[in-house]
């Protein structure tokens, strides 16, 4: 179980990623070596996952943010795995879950403009093995954007 020592230091690491142990036991109130104790307990436990740098995808060429609703042909195991396989090689999609409801998969895309995402579509998306559908969202204002868990 976290305490609230932990969920500080999880919550204060979700800020600032490249906090100094020193700074990040004085947010969470305790000493530095208990700090790393913990920290390091907390990433054997699976909490910290890693600590990643956030990019801005307008500086990076990839400013249009799409959601693709991907409806399969079948839904069988194999199917399943030919389509995660060729989605894990895709570096336009930035994530892909599989749903219930109406359709299969719901991707998050980013790429530079729109005449990208109609290239990135008719090359490769419509290729994947089992597709037999696709519903594209641009989106035209990102209103929230977090990577924060509540804790």
């Amino acid at each position: 179980m976290l305490d609230q020592i932990d969920r500080n230091i999880l919550r204060t690491l979700q800020r600032d990623g490249r906090i100094t142990n020193q700074d990040l036991a004085g947010e969470a109130g305790i000493s530095p070596s208990a700090c790393f104790d913990r920290l390091r307990k907390l990433r054997e436990q699976g909490y910290v996952t890693n600590i990643v740098a956030l990019l801005d995808p307008a500086k990076l060429d990839r400013s249009l943010l799409v959601f693709i609703e991907v409806l399969l042909d079948r839904t069988t195991n194999n199917v399943f795995d030919h389509f995660a396989e060729a989605v894990r090689g895709m570096p336009e999609i930035l994530e892909c879950h599989m749903v219930a409801g109406g359709f299969d998969y719901l991707l998050k895309t980013r790429v530079a403009n729109m005449e990208a995402y109609r290239r990135f579509l008719g090359d490769s998306l419509t290729h994947m093995p089992g597709i037999r559908e696709t519903r594209t969202y641009a989106v035209l204002e990102e209103v929230k954007y977090t990577t924060n868990l509540p804790i």
